[in-house]
């Protein structure tokens, strides 16, 4: 449920922040005043497209912030597999805009693309009417809602499970129905992969290791001469550091003694000859033991190559982590035991396929019988709802249609047979067209008013926005449009642009866009009416005269009868 909108400098929209509340709410004002501007903002808080021309003029930046209390399990489960957290089961979403083109989006904390916000978001919105954000116009969705209508989610995800196992099943037979020289010379090659990596015996971290050891000796001369430059400076002559160490502590030591506040001095003189001295024992004790060995070089540079060669064939490039070969070395293997395999496991493999095939198809066409019998009934209820909106003569279909194919693989999908869309004809003598091709706004709207209202035990979307719901309807339709928002709105929070006073009577909120100039630009603000605030707007949907007395009672008593 959206709780909160936050939007800044978006279009003609200054500065709004609105707090928004259960069940039904109307957004409603004069024309042009803003109404669809606010929907749009949030449309682009969803991953709608951004364009520069949503930056308020004279602006730099346009944003928008909203914040739902998460009641959808899938919502819940999209976070926790992208690591983002909720407070209080709530998410916070925002998205910017720059003069420069730059944008960028954030859920909870977390910077994410525009695609991860769109894909996030649809659980949470669906806005329907002249913007894009719909997932009933998404044919991959008619499939969902229709098994969600029928009951069939947990046995479509049962199909869908050993649809899965029959596909892998046949792949492996399909690889053991190979060729047998084709198979011969993959075991050989995989064969040889292994032999050559088992017998190289490498070991963890082992290219690092050599490398730096080969790094050491093949720079002998410069690390030799380098040490013992450094032995001279410590220790290599009368002006040795250690030489002139010595006499200045000797120096130190007679001037603590006429003065004892240098003692701290002649002992911090003390430690640092010591940790020379030390330091200088370190370097001899390295330099006596640097040796060169070239014999050993070569074998280091030997072994160096072995591994680069390895790295070439069986990981990214020489620059690769060794563990890549790792890797390779047991795909191999696996690979090798499931080839191994051969004829004797082909027979009983052939068999799992044919019952695993026998199976599918069963599970398939009972699945499809009651899609079948569920959609008939589906599109009655739906041409029942849509004659009470003011489209009398419509007819809506569901198109099961059985996939093409000429086994039982190609016939079936992971969700079974079917290929599933909705279908409708917006007037009489129309033929049916697919959904996403209804041109007007209203009429989609009011389509997918019926379809909401008959999935809305079903559809996990929390919170759902109509556009242009009332587009050439009035009297009684828009009073059953109105009614059916209430009725909608039991288990949903539901938000309709309407210039309707039939349909806003209904609203258990109603928030008023206004729009006027300040300093020379236009500025639209945003507010919730309420009381006799509320009976003046209705009154001015009515008549445009929201102070007559007139329209004033017959708002009132509009409100005294629809709004309870």
């Amino acid at each position: 449920m959206l709780e909160e909108l936050s939007i800044k400098d978006f279009a003609i929209i200054e500065m709004e922040n609105i707090e928004f509340n259960k069940g039904f709410t109307v957004l409603s004002g004069e024309t042009g005043a803003g109404k669809s501007i606010l929907i749009g903002a949030l449309s682009f808080l969803l991953g709608g497209k951004a364009e520069l021309s949503q930056i308020r003029t004279g602006c730099s930046e346009a944003s928008v912030t909203g914040t739902f209390f998460l009641d959808n399990r899938e919502a819940e489960d999209w976070l926790s597999e992208h690591g983002i957290q909720t407070e209080d089961s709530r998410i916070i979403l925002r998205r910017y805009l720059r003069d420069n083109g730059k944008s960028g989006a954030y859920i909870g904390s977390t910077p994410v693309t525009r695609t991860d916000l769109a894909d996030f978001s649809s659980f949470l919105v669906d806005i329907h009417g002249q913007h894009a954000h719909q997932s009933l116009m998404k044919v991959s969705e008619h499939r969902k809602f229709l098994d969600s209508r029928a009951g069939l989610v947990s046995e479509v995800s049962a199909f869908t499970e050993l649809y899965t196992k029959l596909v892998e099943k046949r792949k492996l037979l399909d690889s053991l129905n190979s060729s047998t020289f084709e198979r011969e010379r993959k075991i050989d090659m995989l064969q040889f992969a292994v032999n050559e990596i088992s017998e190289a015996r490498l070991e963890k971290g082992e290219d690092e290791r050599l490398e730096e050891e080969e790094n050491r000796l093949s720079s002998y001369e410069k690390l030799y001469g380098t040490v013992e430059s450094i032995k001279t400076y410590l220790d290599g002559s009368d002006a040795s550091i250690l030489a002139l160490l010595k006499k200045l502590k000797k120096d130190c030591s007679n001037a603590a003694g006429y003065d004892k506040s240098l003692s701290s001095l002649d002992s911090r003189l003390e430690s640092a000859f010591y940790e020379l001295s030390d330091i200088n024992d370190e370097f001899v004790s390295y330099s006596e033991k640097l040796v060169y060995d070239p014999v050993h070089l070569s074998e280091i540079q030997e072994r160096l190559s072995l591994i680069y060669n390895l790295k070439k064939k069986y990981a990214s490039g020489v620059s690769a982590p060794l563990s890549e070969v790792f890797d390779y070395f047991e795909r191999a293997n696996a690979e090798l035991e499931k080839l191994g395999a051969g004829s004797e496991g082909k027979e009983e493999l052939e068999k799992q396929v044919k019952d695993l095939e026998k199976q599918v198809y069963l599970a398939a066409k009972q699945i499809s019988e009651k899609r079948k019998a569920v959609s008939q009934k589906l599109s009655l209820e739906i041409q029942e709802i849509l004659s009470k909106l003011g489209m009398k003569g419509a007819r809506f279909e569901v198109s099961l249609k059985e996939k093409s194919g000429n086994d039982i693989e190609q016939k079936c999908g992971p969700y079974g047979m079917d290929d599933i869309e909705f279908m409708i004809s917006a007037n009489p003598g129309s033929p049916l067209l697919p959904l996403s091709k209804i041109a007007s706004g209203g009429e989609l709207s009011r389509v997918m008013l019926a379809i909401k209202t008959i999935f809305a035990n079903n559809d996990p979307v929390g919170t759902l926005v109509f556009d242009e719901i009332d587009t050439g309807i009035g009297g009684e339709i828009a009073v059953e449009v109105g009614e059916h928002m209430k009725k909608l709105a039991q288990n949903r929070q539901i938000f309709c642009i309407t210039h309707l006073a039939s349909i806003a009577v209904y609203a258990d909120n109603q928030i008023k866009i206004s729009k006027a100039v300040q300093d020379g630009r236009t500025v639209s603000s945003v507010s919730p009416v309420t009381g006799e605030q509320r009976v003046s707007e209705i009154a001015r949907m009515l008549s445009g005269e929201a102070m007559s007395d007139a329209a004033l009672e017959h708002a009132r008593s509009m409100l005294e009868r629809y709004s309870h």
